[in-house]
Order: C-alpha cells, then sequence, then structure tokens
C-alpha cells in the first residue's frame, strides 16, 4: 500500500501521532490505523538514522495496516551553496532518504532544496535542475522507486516558490512539487489563504503538470506565524488565520488525491479536524 499511488486523498501527521505512547514509526502508525487516519511521514529531518533491519520493520507494518508512508529528508540541504562539500553532502542526504525510505515502503521524499543567497532565481534553477536529473538518474540506475518532492518553503529567501518547484516538476521525470499551503501563505506575508486562491494554486498545478499531477499530491498542511520575512513557526490551526475549512472544500473540489501531512504541533488532533473539515464541506 506505502509505495503506491492513493487513490483517494489520505490524511495523516508529520512524524509519530501525539497520542502514540511510544516514539517509534512501528507505535505511530499503529496509532495513525487506530484514529482512523491514513498516511503517516516519517521524519528523518536530524539525519537518517535508520538501519535496514528496522526499515524492514516499519514496512511490514505500513503493508499490514494499509497506512501510506512518505519520508522528509534532512534539513540541511541546500543545493546552492557556494561550498562544493556542502552540494555533495546535500546530495548524499537526500539520496540516504531516499533508499531508506524505499526500503520503508515510503514512495514520496520530501526536502527544502536551496537558498538564493546573492544569485538569481534563474540561477539557481538552473543549478539545482542539473543535480536533480543527476540524482534522479542515479536512483533509477539502483532501481529505488521513489518521487523526489522539493517544498514550497516558507521564507522569500528560500528557493521554492510554486512556480518554481512546479517548473522543476515539469521539467524532470521522477520529480513532484510538495506544496505546504501554510509556507505559501507565510512567504506572502499573509495571502495565500482563500477559497480563490487555494483554487487558483490547484489551477496552476493542473495546467503545468495535468491533471495527473493534482490525482498524484503531496502536502503539509499547518496553522503559522510569519512576518515580513517569512515564516517564523508552525501553530496549532484553531490558534493560527489558516483558512484550513477554506483549503479543504478547493482540495474537494479539485478532486485532488494523495498524502495530506500535517504538521501542526499537535499533529495528531489536527489532522483528525482537516480530516473531519474535509468529510463535512
Amino acid at each position: 500500500m506505502s509505495s503506491k499511488k492513493p487513490a483517494a486523498l489520505l490524511f495523516g501527521t508529520a512524524g509519530t501521532p501525539g497520542g502514540s505512547l511510544k516514539g517509534t514509526s512501528i507505535s505511530g502508525i499503529e496509532r495513525i490505523r487506530d484514529v482512523g487516519l491514513g498516511c503517516m511521514e516519517l521524519e528523518f529531518v536530524r539525519g537518517v538514522k535508520m538501519g535496514e533491519k528496522s526499515a524492514k520493520s516499519v514496512l511490514e507494518k505500513a503493508d499490514k495496516t494499509n497506512v501510506a508512508l512518505s519520508v522528509h529528508a534532512p534539513y540541511y540541504i541546500n543545493l546552492n551553496s557556494a561550498e562544493p562539500e556542502k552540494v555533495d553532502a546535500s546530495i548524499e542526504r537526500i539520496y540516504a532518504a531516499a533508499r531508506t525510505g524505499s526500503l520503508c515502503g515510503a514512495r514520496n521524499i520530501v526536502f527544502h532544496p536551496a537558498y538564493y543567497h546573492e544569485d538569481t532565481p534563474g540561477k539557481v534553477h538552473d543549478r539545482v535542475s542539473v543535480l536533480l536529473k543527476a540524482l534522479t538518474s542515479r536512483l533509477e540506475d539502483k532501481s529505488i522507486p521513489v518521487v523526489l518532492r522539493p517544498e514550497t518553503t516558507g521564507k522569500p529567501t528560500q528557493f521554492g516558490s510554486l512556480s518554481e518547484t512546479l517548473r522543476l516538476s515539469s521539467e524532470i521525470e521522477g520529480v513532484l512539487p510538495c506544496i505546504d499551503f501554510a509556507h505559501l501563505h507565510a512567504r506572502s506575508n499573509g495571502n495565500e489563504n482563500s477559497y480563490e486562491e487555494f483554487s487558483d494554486i490547484l489551477a496552476t498545478v493542473e495546467e503545468t503538470l495535468g491533471r495527473e499531477g493534482l490525482c498524484d499530491m503531496h502536502m503539509h498542511v499547518s496553522g503559522i506565524e510569519y512576518g515580513e520575512k517569512g515564516e517564523r513557526n508552525h501553530l496549532n490551526l484553531r490558534e493560527s488565520d489558516l483558512a484550513y475549512a477554506e483549503l479543504m472544500k478547493a482540495l474537494k473540489e479539485f478532486r485532488a488525491r494523495g498524502l495530506l501531512i500535517c504538521e501542526s504541533p499537535d499533529n495528531e488532533g489536527d489532522a483528525l479536524l482537516l480530516q473531519r473539515t474535509y468529510a463535512s464541506v
């Protein structure tokens, strides 16, 4: 189940759900199924430390419980670093996340791609594109069946606007976006937060990637605090101004499918809130 495209929109948590009695991936998957959610993102954000034996156990549990998995690669990734060794290390971190994630049955590998630094967006795109093309070829050569998911980012200093992420996805086989709606809201300093704006985002996905782009989505949603410089920190949905009910309405209207991962501090409670809201609109 976990390595296949979902036939519906599944809701789940970033990391183990808050109600999980243990902090392990296995207990997290069990909790996801017990509370009626459908997916979970394995958080390798501090490094890929899971061994092959553990990954096999995660795969077995995910298959048995019918829970879809994805992976968030380490935070320490910058494909536009001026230091070649940092670029090489970034590539290896994405590769390690993809390899271990695939052993767990995860198909989607999410990562924050780059910072602009002093470069133009076009120059950063070209550099990131070359690196991702080489990496997707390497993954294919190694028979690692994953989709790389560059994430829309929450600060204007970070490469990862909607258009930049979609452009990479349209140009490179094996790359599709991770659309973080909270990040888009923060990046725009309060915009991207109405039914019309959410609909425009989804329409742009369809225009760029076709209907398949809406049928194979990976999304992050949470409340968020932001300012002129963009994202500050995640909040619970009801403590934020994110119009999540409007977002659920747009997702249903566009018949979006895929994984919707909740990154709120109360990841379990807000994932269930989103799932209930989606069912009711």
